[in-house]
């Protein structure tokens, strides 16, 4: 498919997020939820990281958006999600689930598809094989790292968000999202961020963040994606290493202005 620049106003949405700064609750990994939480905050949001099943309905009635990570999940876990999501579904906030390790292990792969029956999913996101196994593809993921997919990924998140009808979003070298009709390859971003752990769930705290004052899910998740990506070039101007580029993308994202996103991002559909 031919692919055309098409110019997002995804600062737009950063600085709308930066206004309302909207509540995100999260349950979400526990390997990285200090930097989801982090990440979160340094672009103007507040996030909550709410896990018990006594209060996740609860937490996600006040919530403007709800990210669901499975990567540390336990059966306990999944039947909160469930709770907050059902909650999440009646007030109409955009619920997203991170399907992290799908294709690693019976459990991943049976939980997320429970997930998906049981609640509304509106944002699927995931690397390659991940979001593979979603689709119904004999994909094994190595751990939470992607490993090959052979097949034509822009056709199978198009065909996958219309079935599910959902926005799909597939991070990697290239970020993929569709809704079923568009479709943004955002090709933003540095190497780097494969270097150090986190990057993926902190880039889904950030689709969530900017889902809770976009409604259009796709163009949320592009421009989350831009807005990261393009942090990620400029802090690695500045970095030695992981570490420093680490602290880099954080200060890279707070301080992030109109001018460099403008300059630098570089989404297709």
């Amino acid at each position: 498919m031919k692919m055309r620049k098409t110019g997002i106003k995804a600062y737009e949405i950063l600085k709308r997020v930066r206004k309302a700064s909207p509540l995100v609750h999260h349950m979400t990994n526990w390997v990285t939820i200090y930097d989801c939480a982090n990440i979160v905050k340094v672009v103007g949001a507040s996030p909550v990281m709410a896990h018990a099943p006594e209060e996740a309905a609860e937490m996600a009635r006040m919530a403007s958006s709800l990210v669901l990570n499975i990567g540390t999940l336990t059966t306990d876990m999944i039947a909160a999600m469930k709770k907050a999501a059902a909650a999440a579904n009646r007030r109409k906030i955009p619920v997203l689930l991170d399907v992290c390790g799908a294709g690693a292990t019976r459990l991943r792969d049976k939980s997320c598809f429970e997930l998906l029956k049981k609640v509304r999913i509106d944002i699927i996101k995931g690397n390659a094989s991940e979001i593979a196994r979603i689709s119904g593809e004999d994909v094994r993921t190595k751990g939470v790292d992607s490993s090959e997919v052979r097949n034509d990924m822009v056709e199978l998140i198009k065909t996958l968000a219309s079935s599910r009808k959902c926005t799909i979003v597939m991070t990697g070298r290239e970020d993929i999202i569709s809704d079923g009709t568009k479709v943004f390859t955002v090709k933003n971003g540095h190497e780097m961020m494969s270097r150090i752990v986190g990057t993926g769930c902190m880039a889904a705290s950030l689709i969530g963040t900017f889902s809770a004052v976009e409604k259009d899910l796709a163009y949320a998740a592009a421009s989350a994606l831009t807005c990261f990506g393009v942090s990620g070039e400029l802090a690695a101007r500045s970095s030695s290493g992981p570490a420093s580029f680490k602290t880099a993308l954080f200060d890279r994202m707070y301080s992030l202005d109109q001018g460099a996103v403008t300059a630098l991002q570089r989404v297709y559909s």
